[in-house]
């Protein structure tokens, strides 16, 4: 049996303090932002709809923020571990094999940054000589937050591997990354006489390889995208800190943290059971009742955290007591607390939607009104799973309620049954953006915990804001280096290949789109959906116009495949969040989830062949 050696850190007495102290600045600035950000996105939406008087600095001020922001928050991820990785080949390797290889992830992001921070200084001093329109303050203020936060992120990547490997394995992994180094550098010549066919190394082999170890998604990306032009290359480097700039730095990427911030607040200040316990009431004395009740709760929540895990996490601890008590199959719970995560994937206000819209130019309000109608499909096609699964279910302990209980309930639910109304009408209707809309749903949300059922917890409040802060960070990151990945494809005239492949697709329209529906399916199941649309949607959509596929269309059945591979085992990632959320083992789950997963796909192909769905209420 391999034994897991003895931390360096051991060996340094001082560390602990260093990583303590260097854990409560980088979170407390980063909940400081995150509410910032509030105040600042609070106070301009108040201004502009209350008062009628624009704050005209707001928006330059919330893109400053928002990029320290971003940097920040994703400082925080990798010390808490929380950026996107892909786990699948190394979850279940004996625990010394696993150390080697968190080691070989870390070093492989050490050499990154060591890498990019000279590139990001040079790309804070090209900009520091500009000025902001409005503020007329210098841009070195803003994009100082890629430099200082790479360096943050180098200093927390050397504590994590002291704290986690031995001085044996930090020095065998540093000389194997500059051996490999070095051997790359030797065959440079022979790189860029190969063309186009070196992608296969740097964006198909460096990447695919850190992410089989586990190394974050977003530095893996990096790392390819730095290989392929140090080595292949003349470009300079500080297009990379320049494109993740760019990448991260739209305004309409600030709907992210704010809606995830939205999320946790709506289950602090007790929406999220209020509409619960209502839908319980309606329908839970019904065969598979808290069934329909689970799927109903993940239709109106779902999008507003940002979060998968959170959407889940949400809805099924109320009800999976109850379900057991009937005597439905743990397996089958989580597999359909899985489903009911996809085919909530493009409900409004999806972060994967937002980021669509973000990175293709799709009108927003288009894919929040194309969304709605197919994950109603997606749920209609469980919803007969349901009905014949639990034809037999024990119904004789069940709780009924009178009419007199539902009418209360429903009048005590009313104020969170309004919020995703409110929030999916504005943004549909074009009465405010995304953005202003979910700084709306936060100060409605405070008020409703604390006027109507004042539960909301104070000392929840910095934890969220430290949470939200991480997620945000670590979905943001993916964003820039995605973009700079991108970028890189573009330029060496990948886009341009790829258009003339998929061009030559048989079966026209239809047969492009069932081959990008199983290119994001996969895709789904190794990137996740931020990630994977980031990167391929500037390089896919333009593709759909050109083969006169509506983008709304394509941009709805990429999202719901995409959830789809995301939840199918055994490779996506978000199947395991389920079970760990239903707490039941992936053994006992995975050999549940046919009769759902075969719905969903069925209501896949639904979409794919029936335009209409997606663009029917455009």
């Amino acid at each position: 049996m391999t034994m897991t050696p003895e931390p360096a850190a051991r060996r340094l007495p001082g560390l602990k303090g260093f990583d303590d102290a260097l854990t409560r600045i980088t979170e407390g600035v980063a909940a400081l932002l995150v509410a910032a950000e509030v105040v600042v996105l609070g106070s301009s939406t108040v201004a502009r709809y209350v008062l009628h008087t624009p704050i005209v600095w707001s928006d330059e001020l919330a893109s400053l923020l928002f990029l320290w922001l971003a940097m920040m928050g994703s400082v925080v991820a990798l010390r808490r571990g929380e950026h996107m990785r892909l786990t699948a080949f190394v979850r279940n390797l004996a625990p010394g094999t696993r150390s080697w290889l968190d080691t070989l992830g870390m070093g492989l992001v050490i050499a990154l940054l060591l890498t990019l921070l000279p590139a990001a200084l040079e790309h804070f001093e090209d900009l520091s000589i500009s000025t902001t329109p409005v503020l007329e303050i210098s841009e070195g203020f803003r994009v100082a937050a890629v430099l200082i936060g790479f360096a943050l992120m180098l200093l927390t990547a050397v504590d994590t591997v002291l704290r986690q490997a031995s001085l044996f394995q930090i020095a065998v992994v540093a000389a194997g990354i500059a051996a490999a180094a070095a051997i790359f550098w030797w065959f440079t010549p022979v790189f860029e006489e190969m063309g186009n066919a070196n992608l296969l190394i740097f964006f198909l082999g460096i990447v695919t390889f850190c992410m089989v170890i586990g190394a974050p998604i977003a530095f893996a990306f990096c790392l390819g995208t730095v290989s392929y032009l140090a080595f292949s290359t003349q470009i300079p480097l500080t297009i990379v800190p320049s494109r993740m700039d760019e990448g991260m730095s739209h305004l309409i990427l600030l709907a992210v943290p704010m809606f995830i911030l939205l999320g946790a607040l709506i289950e602090v200040a007790g929406l999220a059971r209020a509409m619960i316990s209502f839908l319980v009431a309606l329908l839970g004395h019904l065969r598979g009742g808290l069934q329909y009740v689970l799927l109903g709760a993940m239709y109106l929540v779902s999008g507003i955290s940002g979060a998968k895990a959170a959407d889940m996490a949400a809805v099924a601890p109320t009800l999976f007591p109850e379900m057991k008590k009937r005597g439905n199959d743990e397996g089958d719970l989580t597999s359909l607390l899985s489903a009911s995560a996809v085919m909530s994937e493009t409900i409004p206000p999806s972060i994967v939607l937002i980021t669509v819209g973000s990175v293709t130019g799709v009108s927003i309000a288009s894919l929040f009104t194309g969304g709605l109608l197919p994950a109603f499909v997606g749920m209609a096609v469980l919803c007969v799973v349901v009905f014949f699964q639990t034809r037999t279910e024990d119904m004789s302990q069940a709780q009924r309620f009178s009419g007199r209980d539902k009418l209360r309930l429903f009048v005590i639910a009313i104020p969170s049954l309004g919020l995703p109304l409110v929030i999916r009408t504005a943004v549909v209707e074009g009465v405010a953006t995304a953005t202003e809309v979910s700084t709306i749903g936060i100060i409605y949300s405070v008020a409703v915990g604390l006027l109507v059922y004042r539960q909301f917890d104070w000392k929840r409040v910095y934890p969220i804001l430290v949470e939200t802060a991480s997620l945000s960070g670590a979905i943001l990151l993916v964003v820039g280096a995605a973009t700079a990945m991108a970028w890189a494809l573009t330029q060496s005239g990948f886009s341009r290949q790829l258009v003339e492949v998929m061009t030559m697709v048989p079966g026209g329209k239809l047969g492009f789109l069932l081959t990008s529906a199983v290119a994001f399916i996969i895709l789904g199941s190794v990137l996740e959906g931020v990630p994977a649309i980031v990167l391929f949607g500037p390089l896919l959509f333009p593709i759909a116009r050109l083969m006169g596929v509506d983008e709304v269309h394509y941009a709805i059945v990429a999202v719901f495949a995409m959830g789809f591979g995301l939840f199918m085992p055994p490779f996506g990632v978000g199947f395991y969040l389920a079970c760990a959320i239903g707490r039941v083992s992936p053994d006992v789950a995975i050999r549940r989830v046919g009769p759902h997963m075969g719905a969903l796909l069925v209501a896949l192909l639904l979409i794919v062949l029936i335009p209409w769905i997606s663009t029917g209420f455009l």
